[in-house]
């Protein structure tokens, strides 16, 4: 029986690599096949990388010598366009960075090829990971596998949508405010930001350090699990991750949501969400009720503060680590009479409104007589939230809800209204805040468009999240339909 190759989940693939039915060559060649078909249309890839099939090559020769091999032993991956590789360039959407090559490999890549995965290309984004539709990319906008003429959320649009379209079986993105599960939520795929510390951002370029973390996206919850447990770690080149002994997944098993305590934040069900997505939100939730899950309503108090707080912490961070971008050592230059001139032009060439927006933003809330009322006061607001978080944990295991309040919206319809574009984060943005892990998983279709379900636990408790999600992906099969394109 002939094969899909484009629509085998990570495990499957690894299965049929370990048993030889296929290899690691034929599995990047229809991979990139299949990007060449597609991206035209789909623009989910900047560039692919040529080294690719050799690599593949090397893996199929080290399996067939016996060769000791990792989990991820001969899978193709992408990785989102901010994530460095040595030898490939890098610019995380940006023009300013355009021709950048990147001098190393960052932690995750180290970590992906030594479990043996072949990394493919780089995936679009929205320039320096700041926007919620991948339309703010130096590259173009990235369209919705589901419906072309729709956006695949952001910032990691183009990891979601290469995922969904079949063009690879899983790919790496970045969280800062929700930048995973927003977009595996409007794409149909399964979005996990780890717990903050436990997937190392050495070679990520930052946009807010606090709040950035690495995850996979993926078919089925089980690959997310298998690419988390490959990249996780503490790392001595990024002094935030954990180096606690239960900062592993453990293995993976379906034992079911009996007992599993799941809370309802009441915040997270309010005027203003599509009432498609609360409805099929609530019937995901009744099947883990079904399994045995014990379900709650919980509240967290200061959720509806996060928005606001995100968007001053968050515009502070980047001000900070976007200075480095001036023309002087990497990146593009737009020489002046003087060096104050030359700064400015080449900012003014190398960023986009929305990086400008944010930037200025973020250098007026840290700016004299401004620290005290505005950046100070969100950062008290996010200890509330994190103690929301903690509260919240104290009676239930889970907290599950909506990642977006609706579908995938039409290109072009929130472009020119940043408001209302930020605030198609309004739920995820507390996880990064709290810095909690959370997982994203489809539960439903609207009008044809994906929906997801999203799921919280307490820090360096993905196998929580990993339980419920697998139990429910064994009870429905959303996760296993296909975008046609």
């Amino acid at each position: 029986m002939s094969v899909d190759l484009n629509n085998l989940t990570v495990a499957g693939a690894a299965k049929r690599l370990a048993d030889g039915s296929v290899t690691s060559e034929e599995l990047v060649k229809a991979s990139l096949a299949a990007i060449e078909e597609k991206n035209p249309k789909l623009n989910a890839f900047v560039s692919t990388y040529e080294r690719a099939l050799d690599d593949a090559r090397a893996a199929d020769a080290r399996r067939a010598g016996g060769g000791e091999v990792g989990p991820l032993h001969g899978v193709p991956v992408a990785v989102k366009d901010n994530i460095l590789v040595a030898g490939e360039r890098v610019s995380a959407g940006s023009r300013i960075l355009e021709n950048y090559v990147g001098a190393y490999d960052a932690a995750v890549v180290v970590r992906l090829k030594a479990a043996g995965a072949i990394l493919v290309g780089r995936t679009n984004m929205d320039e320096f990971a700041m926007g919620s539709s991948t339309e703010t990319s130096h590259y173009g906008a990235t369209r919705n596998p589901w419906d072309a003429e729709r956006v695949p959320g952001g910032s990691s649009g183009g990891s979601a949508a290469a995922v969904a379209a079949g063009l690879v079986p899983a790919a790496l993105g970045s969280d800062t405010g929700g930048s995973i599960r927003q977009p595996a939520s409007l794409c149909g795929v399964v979005g996990l930001k780890p717990t903050y510390g436990r997937v190392s951002r050495y070679g990520l370029i930052a946009m807010a350090s606090s709040l950035d973390q690495i995850g996979p996206l993926a078919r089925t919850v089980e690959d997310a699990a298998l690419l988390l447990a490959a990249i996780q770690g503490a790392d001595p080149k990024d002094a935030t991750t954990v180096s606690s002994p239960d900062a592993f997944v453990p293995a993976l098993e379906t034992e079911g949501v009996k007992g599993l305590r799941v809370g309802l934040p009441r915040e997270f069900f309010v005027e203003g969400m599509d009432e498609r997505v609360k409805d099929l939100v609530t019937d995901a939730v009744r099947v883990l009720e079904r399994g045995g899950a014990e379900i709650r309503e919980v509240s967290l108090p200061h959720a509806p503060s996060a928005l606001a707080a995100y968007y001053v912490n968050m515009p502070a961070e980047a001000s900070s680590n976007l200075g480095r971008f001036d023309g002087m050592r990497y990146g593009l230059s737009m020489p002046g009479a003087r060096l104050e001139e030359t700064y400015g032009r080449t900012r003014e060439e190398g960023f986009g409104p929305e990086v400008k927006r944010r930037i200025l933003l973020g250098t007026f809330v840290l700016s004299a007589g401004y620290a005290d009322a505005y950046y100070r006061q969100a950062m008290k607001v996010r200890t509330l939230i994190k103690r929301d978080f903690d509260e919240a944990f104290k009676e239930v295991d889970v907290l599950a809800g909506p990642t977006s309040p609706s579908v995938a919206w039409k290109l072009g319809e929130k472009f020119d209204d940043p408001l209302t574009m930020y605030l198609s984060d309004i739920y995820t943005i507390s996880a990064n805040l709290a810095g909690v892990p959370a997982l994203s998983l489809p539960c439903g279709f609207a009008d044809g468009l994906p929906v997801g379900l999203q799921l919280h636990a307490r820090p360096l408790d993905e196998a929580s999240l990993f339980r419920a999600g697998m139990f429910y992906q064994a009870k429905t099969d959303w996760h296993a339909r296909v975008a046609e394109m």
